[in-house]
C-alpha cells in the first residue's frame, strides 16, 4: 500500500475534477456556505472557529482558479488509484478490499445530477442491518464540496461522521442566531445544549448518525419496492428540479417507511424535532400534512396520551402516499419516458403550491 499522502492526494485530485464541473450546480448561497466549510475542512480549523472573511475569500480564488485549470485540460480524467498496479477511481469493492486491514474506507460513485463522488477516510464502525453492511467514517483525508452525510450503493450504507458533524455544527450555529427556528430550538433544548458545544455535538452526532442508518435502510426498502427502473429513470431526467422532485418524493417514503416510525417508537423526541426542523426545499414544500401532524404532537403537552399515536398515524398515511406518488412517477415514465416523468414532476409542484392537482 502506498503512503497515505499519495493516495489522498490520487483521490482529492478526482475529487476536484468533479467539483470543477459540478460546483455550478450549487446555489449561491448553498455554494458560499460550502465553501466555508471545506475551507475549514483542508485547513484542520475546529468547527467553532468562524474563519476570517478576507483569508476565505482569497482562497475561494484560488480553488476557483484550480478549478478553472481542470476544467479546461483538453481531456480531464480521474487519477486511478495508487494501489497495487493501479485501480480504476470507481473500482470501490478492489480498493476496499486493499485498505481495509489499515482502517481505511474508499467510496466512489455518482450523486446527484449525476455528479462523481469520492472519499477517502478513516473507519470508525461496522455494523450489519436488513442485510447491509454498515459503516460510519470518521476523519477523511480526501473529500469534495458538497459530500453528502450519507450513501447507499448495493448492499453497503455509509455514514460520513465527520460530514455530519460540520453540518450540525452549521445547525447550531444556526439555533443560537434565530432563536425562533421552528423544530431547530426544540431540538437543542431536548438535547440540552450548554456551554460545552463540543461535547453537545458529539451527542447529537450520536444520535443523528443513527437517524441517519434508518434514512438508508428505508431508502433501500424504498428500491426494493421501486425495483432497478427507478434508477434508470433517474439517470433520462435532463432536468434538474425534475430530479429534485424525484428524490424528494423517495426520501419522503424511506423516511414515512424507516425513520420517523422508529423514533416514534423509541421516543426519540430531539430528533423527531430535528428531523422536522429539516424539512425544507422540495420535500417540505411536497408534504404540508407531515408538518400539520409535526405541529399537533408539538403542541400537545408532554404525556398527553394518544399525542405520539396520532402523529404516527399521520406518518403511516404519509407512507402510503408517497409510495403512490412514487409508482405513478414511474408510471408517468414508463409511458411517455423522461417527458411524462418530467409533466408528472411539474404537476406535482404545481399541485403543492394549490396551482393545479397533479395529472
Amino acid at each position: 500500500m502506498p503512503e497515505i499522502e499519495e493516495l489522498a492526494a490520487a483521490v482529492q485530485h478526482n475529487c476536484d475534477l468533479a467539483d470543477a464541473v459540478h460546483a455550478q450546480d450549487l446555489s449561491l448561497c448553498t455554494y458560499l456556505l460550502q465553501m466555508r466549510e471545506f475551507f475549514r475542512w483542508e485547513r484542520g480549523l475546529p468547527l467553532d472557529l468562524m474563519p476570517d472573511r478576507t483569508e476565505v475569500g482569497r482562497w475561494i480564488a484560488m480553488r476557483e482558479a484550480h478549478w478553472q485549470a481542470l476544467a479546461g485540460q483538453a481531456d480531464p480524467e480521474f487519477d486511478s488509484l495508487p494501489l497495487g498496479s493501479g485501480l480504476d477511481a470507481f473500482d470501490e469493492a478492489a480498493a476496499n478490499a486493499r485498505l481495509d486491514s489499515h482502517g481505511l474506507v474508499y467510496a466512489a460513485g455518482l450523486a446527484r445530477f449525476r455528479r462523481p463522488e469520492f472519499v477517502l477516510a478513516e473507519r470508525l464502525e461496522s455494523q450489519t442491518r436488513e442485510g447491509a453492511s454498515i459503516v460510519v467514517t470518521g476523519r477523511e483525508h480526501a473529500r469534495g464540496l458538497n459530500p453528502p452525510m450519507a450513501t447507499s450503493r448495493g448492499d453497503q450504507v455509509l455514514v460520513r461522521r465527520d460530514v455530519l458533524r460540520r453540518w450540525l455544527g452549521t445547525r447550531l450555529e444556526l439555533s443560537r442566531q434565530r432563536p425562533s427556528a421552528e423544530g431547530l430550538c426544540a431540538a437543542t433544548d431536548a438535547w440540552q445544549v450548554g456551554d460545552d458545544r463540543e461535547a453537545a455535538l458529539e451527542r447529537i452526532a450520536t444520535a443523528e448518525t443513527e437517524t441517519l442508518i434508518l434514512h438508508e435502510l428505508g431508502e433501500r426498502r424504498a428500491a426494493a419496492l421501486l425495483g432497478p427502473q427507478w434508477e434508470s429513470m433517474l439517470e433520462s431526467l435532463g432536468d434538474q428540479r425534475s430530479e429534485l422532485v424525484a428524490r424528494a418524493v423517495r426520501d419522503l417514503f424511506a423516511d414515512c417507511e424507516s425513520t420517523l416510525p422508529t423514533l416514534l417508537e423509541r421516543d426519540e423526541q430531539a430528533s423527531i424535532h430535528f428531523w422536522f426542523a429539516n424539512l425544507e426545499g422540495m420535500r417540505g414544500l411536497l408534504a404540508p400534512a407531515l408538518r400539520a401532524g409535526y405541529l399537533r404532537w408539538r403542541s400537545a403537552a408532554p404525556g398527553t396520551p394518544g399525542a405520539s399515536a396520532a402523529l404516527a398515524d399521520a406518518v403511516q398515511a404519509q407512507r402510503e402516499h408517497w409510495l403512490a406518488q412514487a409508482r405513478a412517477l414511474l408510471a408517468a415514465w414508463r409511458e411517455a419516458a423522461a417527458p411524462g416523468a418530467v409533466a408528472f414532476s411539474e404537476a406535482l409542484v404545481a399541485a403543492a403550491r394549490g396551482e393545479s392537482p397533479p395529472g
